[in-house]
């Protein structure tokens, strides 16, 4: 909620509307940007110099391989669609983010990942082939045996190279749909990366979380939490566990207080002293589960969280201390991330610029062209955005920035508010850069495709004839 922009919206419900879209964007001299449900956190499906597309009334299941779990799915099928499908049925995705309510697009075109990076990589490592209408019209199937570049180019590239129009995707069995979950508690940064490190070679999930107002010895602690899928006979009543029903997110706290009036209540702790008060409460509360035997947890519960509170963006809502959040999510190697992660919580305590949330992750390496993985680790920082302190936290995100690239580091598209093409140039290996950047000029040689963040990071970095 700290950007936005009013557009034409043009909503497709076939290929042939898709192109249709493209032609009314060409004809009228204006770009066209792509947009799934909005979830990215930033400026990556806002055009305010054109008119958007949005893509998610194209939401068919189109096929379905009950014996390898492979779904053939149009475009704008949500998280949420996917799940509910595949659930019952054995089957849960191979990889999933924070939210359900992102779409098939969505996730390719920002190579979403999970709290099982580390392991099953990002939702591009588990697709299969795609198709994707190109800016010119042309309906393109790509996969890695088939236009192999256009297919690692296009997953994780942010929308720019042309629409996705069906997308094959790989789910993985699944004999519960309960998680055993164990919570850990770390008193330091060092220790949760040493923690969750221990853990990586055999657990399934890991996320940490961090309490980022702790100074001094206690810079950087937090709680981790491990989940791994049940085995098959370890659920006693697997044909309850694996309905859509076992999986929903209770309506209500306590079956009482209603989890949807629940952002007015953190609203009320949205200031420092507050979110101060909150992250030590959690870390007490944590602390004192930790040590306990597993507990059992629905899939969507723990892959959800950010769906536990219905709309818990608006506790940041456009108000006259608040407009919104921006969040930095930042990933660098394995080597310097227990030094960058350490300067960046420190950096932001002296500014008095500190983050109400903090997630730490493991991730791996992957073979696209403009993404984010590496074999290190991810420590993902939100923001809250003042009016009086606007200015003041985009130059504090500056200079975490030039931590970030100093060791190595790099940003994800989805999440992306601060950044610069100067600094796109620095984190990217320049031989990628350069062949993404071809791409676009021969696929979009009028750069009919832009969004607010294709202008802000490559706008710089491109010399495009006119739409």
């Amino acid at each position: 909620m700290a950007a936005g922009a009013r557009s034409r919206v043009l909503r497709p419900t076939d290929v042939e509307q898709i192109r249709a879209s493209l032609d009314l964007a060409r004809r009228e001299g204006v770009p066209l940007g792509l947009r799934g449900t909005g979830n990215s956190y930033g400026d990556a499906s806002v055009n305010a110099a054109g008119h958007v597309l949005d893509i998610s009334r194209m939401n068919r299941i189109l096929d379905w391989d009950g014996e390898r779990g492979i779904a053939v799915l149009e475009p704008g099928v949500t998280v949420e669609q996917l799940w509910k499908h595949g659930l019952p049925r054995g089957f849960w995705p191979t990889v999933v983010s924070g939210t359900m309510f992102p779409t098939m697009a969505g996730a390719l075109a920002m190579n979403i990942h999970g709290k099982n990076n580390f392991a099953a990589g990002t939702f591009g490592d588990s697709t299969l082939e795609f198709d994707l209408v190109l800016p010119g019209g042309e309906l393109v199937t790509a996969s890695r045996e088939r236009n192999a570049e256009l297919f690692h180019a296009a997953i994780g590239g942010f929308g720019m190279l042309g629409v996705f129009s069906r997308a094959v995707v790989r789910m993985h069995r699944v004999h519960s749909g309960d998680l055993d979950v164990r919570v850990f508690s770390a008193p330091d940064l060092r220790a949760m990366l040493a923690t969750m490190e221990e853990h990586r070679p055999t657990a399934d999930y890991l996320v940490g979380w961090i309490d980022c107002f702790a100074a001094g010895d206690e810079s950087g602690r937090g709680l981790i939490h491990r989940a791994d899928n049940l085995r098959e006979g370890e659920d006693p009543q697997p044909a309850r566990t694996l309905t859509v029903g076992h999986q929903e997110l209770p309506p209500n706290i306590l079956g009482v207080f209603p989890k949807s009036e629940v952002w007015r209540v953190l609203r009320l702790f949205n200031h420092d002293a507050g979110m101060r008060f909150i992250n030590a409460a959690k870390f007490a509360a944590g602390s004192l589960e930790a040590g306990r035997p597993p507990h059992r947890q629905s899939h969507a519960a723990f892959s959800f969280l950010l769906d536990y509170v219905p709309q818990w963006k608006w506790a940041y809502g456009r108000t006259p201390v608040a407009e919104g959040l921006v969040q930095i999510q930042s990933f660098v190697p394995h080597a310097t991330a227990l030094a960058c992660f350490t300067e960046l919580l420190e950096r932001c305590r002296a500014a008095r610029i500190v983050p109400y949330l903090g997630v730490l992750k493991r991730h791996r390496p992957d073979p696209f062209l403009m993404t984010h993985g590496l074999d290190g680790w991810s420590l993902a920082m939100d923001f809250k955005v003042s009016p009086s302190r606007r200015e003041e936290l985009w130059r504090h995100g500056a200079a975490l920035t030039e931590i970030v690239i100093a060791a190595g580091g790099r940003f994800y598209f989805a999440k992306d508010s601060l950044m610069a093409p100067r600094d796109v140039q620095r984190c990217y290996p320049a031989a990628n850069l350069a062949r993404f950047l071809e791409l676009k000029r021969q696929l979009d040689p009028q750069h009919l495709l832009q969004t607010n963040l294709s202008r802000r990071l490559f706008g710089a970095l491109e010399d495009p004839a006119p739409p």
